[in-house]
């Protein structure tokens, strides 16, 4: 049996795809942890939050963009155990949204296209979702 650290962080991140099959990611702003790094948009969910409203809330305020919940696929998930904590990090695929993207917490953002993913520096929790994510699109 696999030990993990005792607490558990619920996290919710989105693969946004546009038109063109590119996946948009975020990277990791100076100041925070594991700075530098690409990852999928997303982040905690607070106490009485579902995965989908904390992952709406978190798209309009990072993105600002509106996100219905209708327009949010379940894909997969990742579990990953980190040094001093386990992350639990479901994983949507959302194609519709309203409003331009917009990086609002200083953050860079690009579109990558799926094979490209597995190049970019990414989080340990995220790297197993690119290969799957590649595969499906």
């Amino acid at each position: 049996m696999t030990r993990s650290p005792g607490r558990l962080v619920l996290v919710v991140a989105v693969a946004l795809i546009d038109g063109d099959g590119r996946v948009l990611v975020a990277q990791r702003p100076e100041g925070k942890s594991m700075a530098g790094l690409w990852e999928f948009p997303g982040g905690k969910v607070e106490a009485g939050e579902s995965p989908e409203a904390a992952l709406i809330r978190e798209l309009a305020e990072e993105l600002s963009i509106i996100v219905k919940e209708a327009c949010l696929a379940p894909f997969t998930f990742a579990s990953h155990a980190y040094e001093d904590f386990h992350l639990l990090m479901p994983l949507y695929v959302c194609r519709r949204w309203e409003g331009m993207i917009a990086a609002r917490e200083g953050q860079a953002l690009k579109w990558v296209q799926p094979h490209a993913l597995q190049h970019l520096p990414m989080p340990p929790a995220d790297k197993p979702l690119v290969a799957m994510l590649r595969d499906f699109l």
